[in-house]
């Protein structure tokens, strides 16, 4: 490497750990509370298995899209340079803006603080307590990933093995120790499935879809990535195919154990089920959930300073966000930016809100990166190591239902989704008035 050249990310993430990022940062709360929104929506365990089926299915070929992008541009920072690559600069920073100030700090913040709560579970701490603990614990993990990626990855890979392990336990206990009474309780139900409609169902797949919320996040960092344009692209699919096994096995116990009258009231459909298993049940989801949101509090924290990284690196952010440390090799000063608006979104409560309101437009970018295999497959330049072997009918399906998504949320709620895209749109101003941005994109082609 030559003087000049930027200081480089230390590549330490083989594809054990690739794979459990991606299934740790899927794997949160949601699959403990979120099968109660979709039963509701869809009051048949035959309909509920499809919608978790379809979910399952789309994300792995959102993964697959994924994949070929990321063997494509095996560089840091995942969506951002798929977009800058694809189409123009701006979109690839507008990714980045939406992410830092609302998209993947409000998430962190979220997971965090569903964390702490259940962790008041255990040790009453009150409401200014959960504040602290959720805020202690991004900056904690912050700093575990600061002074290394290999530490942050290993964390990773041992929570992950441990949550799925956990699930894992809960599915062969629920199937096995349920007496034929109780099992039979599940089948039975008031409810009328054939008020069932596609407006219902659409709803119900959208919410199954974000409860697969975070299968990209390991493109991020490609550039700590062993063998990137082979191990993203399997970690992608391995983690999808693991995540989508998980949450129907446990939906199959949920309504195995309940009847689904009770699945569709219960604020905590986990722990009723694991109560009808075990006495002390809810003690045990509790624990789990803990388990599984520090987890994904970990894979988030590892994930995004490496997009604020290359964007300091191409001049749209802060310089100094691009530095590299001398010792541990990690983006550190991306990662301290990060774990401190974090920190700052939990104590003023705001991350609900911003998140709410910008998670959708996710969705946009989603669709915008399915559409441009199609323009990149015309380009003579373009050399994957992976292609999907569905194209275009992959790439077109995947970009159909983000269409369908981002379509529903405006019928849904037209004002909170015109106030998440006008913040997202903001970044628009921001990035043609940032005075080093030419300087930064003459630098990288430069380097390049």
């Amino acid at each position: 490497m030559s003087e000049s050249a930027p200081e480089q990310l230390s590549r330490s993430i083989n594809l054990t750990q690739t794979t459990a990022m991606v299934v740790g940062t899927i794997i949160g709360a949601a699959i403990f509370v979120q099968p109660t929104e979709i039963t509701k929506l869809v009051p048949s365990l035959g309909g509920v298995a499809l919608i978790w089926l379809l979910a399952g299915t789309l994300t792995f070929f959102g993964a697959l899209v994924c994949a070929e992008l990321a063997s494509a541009f095996p560089r840091t920072g995942g969506v951002y340079v798929f977009l800058n690559e694809t189409y123009s600069p701006v979109f690839g920073f507008l990714w980045g803006w939406a992410m830092f100030w609302s998209m993947h700090s409000g998430i962190l913040a979220a997971v965090a603080v569903v964390f702490a709560r259940y962790l008041d579970y255990f040790i009453p701490l009150g409401d200014m307590g959960i504040q602290f603990a959720a805020a202690g614990a991004i900056l904690v993990l912050s700093a575990v990933n600061y002074r290394g990626v290999a530490h942050g990855s290993r964390l990773q890979t041992l929570f992950t093995i441990i949550k799925v392990l956990a699930i894992f336990l809960m599915i062969v206990v629920g199937v096995t120790m349920v007496s034929g009474d109780a099992a039979a309780v599940g089948s039975s139900s008031s409810l009328d499935v054939t008020s069932t409609s596609p407006v219902d169902i659409v709803q119900a797949l959208i919410a199954g879809l974000f409860a697969f919320g975070g299968w990209h996040m390991v493109t991020y960092a490609a550039g700590e990535t062993i063998d990137p344009t082979r191990n993203i692209p399997r970690a992608l699919m391995y983690g999808s195919i693991i995540v989508t096994v998980c949450y129907i096995a446990l939906n199959a116990v949920y309504m195995y154990i309940l009847p689904l009258d009770v699945v569709v009231t219960s604020t905590r459909v986990a722990a009723d089920a694991a109560d009808v298993v075990v006495d002390g049940g809810a003690t045990f989801i509790s624990g789990l959930v803990l388990l599984s949101t520090f987890g994904a509090v970990s894979g988030i924290i590892l994930a995004g300073p490496r997009v604020y990284f290359s964007m300091a690196r191409d001049g749209v952010l802060f310089p100094w966000a691009g530095k590299v440390h001398p010792v541990y090799r990690t983006p550190h000063l991306a990662i301290v930016l990060q774990g401190v608006w974090a920190s700052v979104l939990v104590f003023t409560g705001s991350y609900q809100q911003l998140f709410s309101r910008v998670i959708y437009v996710e969705w946009i970018f989603f669709g915008m990166m399915a559409c441009g295999l199609f323009l990149l497959r015309r380009r003579p330049s373009y050399a994957p190591t992976y292609r999907i072997k569905g194209y275009p009918m992959i790439a077109g399906l995947f970009a159909l239902s983000a269409a369908v998504i981002v379509i529903q949320r405006f019928i849904a709620e037209p004002f909170e989704a015109i106030i998440g895209l006008g913040i997202v749109l903001l970044g628009v101003p921001v990035y043609y008035l940032w005075p080093a941005r030419r300087k930064g994109e003459a630098t990288l082609r430069g380097d390049r």
